[in-house]
């Protein structure tokens, strides 16, 4: 899969976005609807955790694990350490003050899945979910 950035704006200070994107622990409240089922922060330093995520897809349970570099209140950045079905996944969110109120979010993200996903789920991540989960973010932000 090649690298894809998209673009979102919020209506939410940088740090209110940022503070949104780093609380893993709650990414199943508001990323159930996308199949995210649990999180588990293994380990924790100043400006890193590592994460590992569990998602429901097509009646199976996918667990991976990233490693999260952060840099407050403007970047959060991650890299692939392990998982199921997946050789890479790294990307970064890059949050940019519009005003007080105001953040634009990018995301970008590249993921390489091994030779048994077929290419119409790589296809529909792009096209379906990733538009839903920039806006969930974009949605727990505004909310909280």
């Amino acid at each position: 899969m090649a690298e894809v950035t998209r673009t979102i704006d919020i209506a939410a200070s940088v740090e209110k976005v940022f503070a949104v994107i780093t609380d893993f622990e709650n990414y199943p409240k508001f990323l159930g609807q996308l199949g995210m089922t649990g999180v588990e922060v293994s380990s924790s330093r100043p400006g890193e955790k590592t994460v590992r995520h569990a998602v429901k897809k097509m009646g199976t349970t996918v667990n991976y694990t990233l490693r999260y570099q952060l840099e407050p209140p403007h970047k959060v950045s991650w890299s692939f350490v392990e998982g199921q079905f997946m050789k890479d996944n790294r990307g970064s969110w890059r949050l940019e003050k519009v005003d007080d109120s105001h953040t634009r979010a990018t995301y970008t993200v590249e993921v390489k899945f091994g030779l048994l996903v077929p290419g119409s789920l790589v296809s529909a991540l792009i096209s379906n979910e990733l538009p839903q989960l920039l806006e969930a973010f974009r949605k727990r932000a505004e909310e909280v």
